[in-house]
């Protein structure tokens, strides 16, 4: 009898201690999910960044080249952009700016566009410069803001390009509603060069899309997490990430492992551009050759910006970025 009980006494104790642990690893996944992807939360990966605590982004000591020209972009995208909207398949209405092409320039036909999508806890002016070198060149430009940014701050959890991809071919069918003639380019950097990668390979992308340039974007939204848990707590992946891949799923309606570029590379027959910088931290430059690799494109190119870090190869060697870009365009469009 008294040994029943020794044994009983132990179970409840086990059995009390695997609730506590399940609990604590709910919450620090919850938490986890916050940090990351929750726009509203005070505790963020967002603060971290603008506070400088994160390694890898040192923009305040890198070389600039094209800071005038990007100052020059910025007022005028200021002055030139219109507010355009999206209703995506859930029912979500989207937001986002679009800016004319200039008359007189190589693709000034009306017909062709640039969409480009920006980084993580960034907005649609930070591709300013990009989206002003596009339209240069005569092409309209896209620039819409990713869901939990900028002003669709308020339509759910930061999706990290996955969910983002999925509503990028929703602006891509309005275009094409539009002008059934459309050549699309997509070009994203960072969060956004997942984006565009994670699209490549997606049903349903139009064949109006005649290429894809992507700068410093990641394999996997796994992967980015692995490094940035390390990065920023100090934290292996086992088992906090699993459990917060869980909570992603539930609250974001996806998983960190299946918000994959490589996998959806695997599937992607649009020409395309990759681009990245060697001095990379923040998404390694080893990301690069894995991306490039994956990809099922016949029509593939990748550019590494010596010195560059993340999403720094415009920044860092100007002549060669934009050469290299501008020669891939004319290619393909």
């Amino acid at each position: 009898m008294a040994l029943t009980r020794r044994t009983r006494r132990v179970a409840v104790v086990v059995a009390a201690l695997l609730v506590l642990v399940a609990v604590g690893l709910g919450l620090a996944g919850n938490f986890l999910v916050d940090f990351a992807l929750n726009p509203a939360s005070s505790v963020s990966m967002a603060n971290s960044i603008h506070g400088g605590e994160v390694d890898g982004i040192d923009y305040a000591e890198a070389p600039k080249l094209d800071e005038a020209y990007a100052e020059e972009a910025g007022s005028w995208f200021e002055s030139e952009k219109r507010s355009v909207s999206h209703q995506a398949s859930d029912g979500t209405v989207l937001l986002g700016w679009e800016l004319e092409g200039a008359d007189g320039a190589a693709h000034s036909d009306g017909h062709t566009w640039a969409v480009v999508c920006h980084g993580y806890i960034g907005e649609p002016a930070d591709m300013a410069k990009y989206a002003y070198h596009f339209s240069q060149l005569g092409m309209n430009v896209l620039a819409p803001a990713a869901r939990g940014h900028e002003r669709n701050v308020d339509t759910g959890l930061i999706q990290m390009g996955w969910g983002d991809a999925y509503d990028l071919l929703g602006w891509i069918d309005d275009i094409v509603e539009r002008d059934p003639e459309a050549r699309i380019i997509l070009f994203g950097v960072s969060m956004g060069g997942a984006e565009v990668m994670m699209a490549s390979g997606l049903d349903g992308l139009s064949d109006n899309v005649s290429l894809i340039v992507e700068d410093c974007g990641y394999t996997s939204v796994w992967d980015e997490f692995v490094l940035q848990l390390d990065n920023v707590f100090g934290l292996p992946s086992f088992p906090i990430l699993n459990v917060a891949d869980a909570a992603c799923l539930l609250r974001a309606g996806y998983t960190f492992e299946a918000a994959s570029s490589v996998e959806t590379l695997r599937s992607a027959s649009v020409p395309m551009l990759f681009i990245h910088g060697d001095e990379d931290t923040f998404v390694p430059f080893s990301m690069l050759d894995e991306c490039y690799d994956a990809c099922a494109s016949e029509q593939k190119e990748k550019l590494v910006v010596s010195g560059a870090g993340h999403g720094l190869a415009a920044s860092t060697d100007p002549d060669l970025y934009w050469s290299t870009v501008d020669a891939f365009v004319a290619e393909h469009l």
